[in-house]
């Protein structure tokens, strides 16, 4: 076994490798998603002032990420199977954080939309191999918990940014430039952790995934076993309500503070303090809700998940008391990484770790098909309307049919 293997069994707390990986997973996803997406919420206010952006140019920002990510997503599982999860997630990383300094320095839009396309590509090739690597490390009855665990990421991610750019705003004039540089560095360092931390498959460390105690002796012979066969109609199933997942959460997630500021009256520091509420209730979304998949079944976990998400896209549409507005955030948040965590396992209940690489890839791909429509679509029906009401009120219908959607999930394959 290689020297920098034995980590895997000779640790100073003798735990197993696999948590390792978890908790790098739980870094990554706070670098490629949550610094490289998230922040862009409490970053527009700002930028949409001083570059004078309007409503449908700060969708459009949002889209070409997004168009990166699904770009990305195309590219996965060739690019996995070629240079192995650990080295693109490391390369991806990099360049997320290189293209967020960039986004720092410059003056115009139209180089703005091509960074960060950059950094939707990168946030796509990172993000879906780590989720990939976690059904490679843990076994289906631990998958929703470890998958949850490393969502949160985005969580610590959303609290830093509520809490760092409306203070950068406040200190230095545009202020949102020194954040995107500060925040870069933030994403290379954690390449940096993750070139050096993550292995590709428990084999490589001479392990089993956790929760497994025994393996058939044909398949100690060989990384995998054949593949289970799978109807295509499951997958595009698991892919409709992933669509719709990624439609409407990100229609929150991009806007919600530009509308506290523009349209409830909030200032940025208030509105950022906002953000960091959903990021801290967010950590508790992953974990709890993953494991409530793993004890009592995806299908119930999607059905209350989309429940409570249909009812903070609602809350915030319509022309309420002050408390509704608290209460819409304190849903979002309580389970706004829930989705992708229960969906990750799903996919590789059905497919098996020997498959989850590239059918996980597909899902998310038709996932990143939603997360384009929605900010732009978003931005438009903003724009002719004055406000961002119908834009959340679209999400809350299309977050109740996700609920439907998931209520006729068919059983997990044998």
């Amino acid at each position: 076994m290689d020297s920098d293997n034995s980590t895997a069994t000779d640790g100073l707390f003798a735990i197993h490798y696999g948590w390792v990986i978890m908790v790098t997973g739980t870094l990554c996803l706070f670098a490629s998603l949550g610094l490289g997406r998230f922040s862009l919420g409490v970053l527009l206010p700002s930028m949409g002032r001083d570059l004078q952006l309007s409503y449908v140019q700060m969708g459009l920002i949002g889209t070409l990420n997004f168009v990166g990510y699904l770009i990305a997503v195309l590219l996965c599982g060739r690019l996995t199977k070629r240079f192995g999860a650990r080295g693109l997630i490391g390369t991806a990383l990099t360049i997320i954080g290189v293209s967020m300094l960039l986004i720092g320095w410059a003056r115009n839009l139209t180089l703005i939309l091509a960074l960060y396309l950059l950094t939707g590509i990168g946030s796509g090739l990172s993000n879906v191999p780590m989720v990939s690597l976690i059904s490679c490390w843990f076994a289906s009855n631990k998958r929703g918990r470890a998958t949850g665990f490393v969502a949160i990421g985005s969580g610590f991610a959303i609290i830093l940014s509520g809490r760092l750019i409306p203070y950068m705003n406040t200190v230095y004039d545009q202020g949102w430039r020194v954040s995107w540089f500060v925040l870069g560095v933030l994403v290379l360092c954690v390449a940096v952790i993750c070139s050096l931390v993550l292995r590709n498959s428990p084999r490589e460390c001479g392990l089993l995934p956790v929760g497994m105690t025994e393996i058939h002796p044909d398949k100690a012979r060989k990384p995998f076993v054949d593949p289970p066969r799978i109807r295509s109609s499951i997958i595009l199933h698991c892919a409709a309500i992933y669509f719709l997942f990624g439609f409407t959460y990100v229609i929150y997630a991009t806007f919600i503070v530009t509308a506290l500021v523009q349209e409830k009256g909030f200032s940025e520091t208030v509105a950022g303090n906002f953000w960091s509420w959903v990021g801290l209730l967010s950590l508790f979304s992953g974990p709890v809700f993953g494991i409530f998949s793993d004890r009592f079944g995806r299908r119930p976990g999607l059905m209350l998940v989309f429940g409570i998400q249909a009812v903070a896209y609602l809350l915030i549409a319509l022309d309420l008391p002050q408390i509704f507005l608290y209460l819409s955030i304190g849903c979002y948040g309580l389970v706004v990484w829930s989705v992708p965590a229960i969906m990750a396992a799903l996919v590789g209940d059905y497919a098996g770790p020997e498959r989850v690489a590239s059918l996980f890839g597909f899902v998310t791909f038709i996932f990143g098909l939603g997360q384009i429509s929605g900010p732009f679509l978003a931005g438009v029906l903003a724009e002719m309307s004055g406000s961002f009401a119908s834009s959340f009120l679209l999400a809350a219908l299309l977050a109740v049919a996700a609920l439907f959607l998931s209520a006729f999930l068919p059983n997990k394959q044998r």
